[in-house]
């Protein structure tokens, strides 16, 4: 197989392997790397309709690209809300995505998280955050769960930084889940520190 084939079949591949993605910002990306490609190996051996195809392909993952970024961190995008821990949706999420939620989360029990929210994008549910009261003016976080779909962004800055759903209850600040702390760049985004054995963030 000469190197023109084996480019070919890789830029083939990008785009098989970015439809298997349940991320979507990783989805786009996959994609439009595999449609530059195609286009390069389509124009060296002139098979027009697909210069044009995957060119027209590219474009629109680069317009997709562009809004997912654009949206990222605009708080306008997101809602908090805050829902009985008793709530039928709120269990309903919890039972759709329990094998997800044990993988990442091993022994969460939601019985003792009264303090429950959901992230919304739109009128899609993104993320749920459960918590209870640690005294002190502190809240555990019991949960901080993101649907596969949304890892890529980071919808968690909008219950801690940029709502006022904990401070509303008289917290000053929240603690890490300790099945999160190998969570390090997402929690340092957030801009959780060390104090003593917790991982706290302080609330504005």
């Amino acid at each position: 197989m000469d190197v023109l084939s084996i480019i070919g079949w890789g830029g083939s591949a990008l785009v098989v392997l970015s439809l298997l993605q349940t991320r979507i910002l990783r989805l786009r990306l996959l994609n439009l790397i595999g449609c530059v490609i195609l286009v390069g190996f389509n124009l060296a051996i002139g098979v027009w309709p697909m210069v044009g195809m995957n060119a027209v392909l590219a474009v629109i993952n680069v317009v997709h690209l562009w809004r997912l970024l654009r949206h990222r961190h605009d708080e306008t995008e997101y809602t908090v809300l805050q829902v009985d821990d008793s709530d039928a949706y709120l269990d309903h999420v919890l039972a759709r995505h329990e094998a997800d939620i044990s993988r990442f989360n091993p022994g969460f029990t939601a019985s003792a998280s009264p303090y429950a929210f959901l992230v919304q994008h739109g009128d899609r549910t993104v993320g749920v955050v459960l918590a209870h009261d640690a005294g002190a003016g502190r809240a555990q976080i019991d949960l901080d769960y993101v649907l596969p779909k949304y890892r890529d962004f980071t919808p968690g800055e909008f219950v801690y930084r940029r709502s006022d759903v904990f401070t509303d209850h008289g917290f000053h600040q929240v603690l890490a889940p300790p099945r999160m702390r190998e969570s390090k760049p997402y929690l340092n985004k957030l801009g959780f520190h060390r104090d003593g054995d917790d991982l706290v963030l302080d609330l504005r």
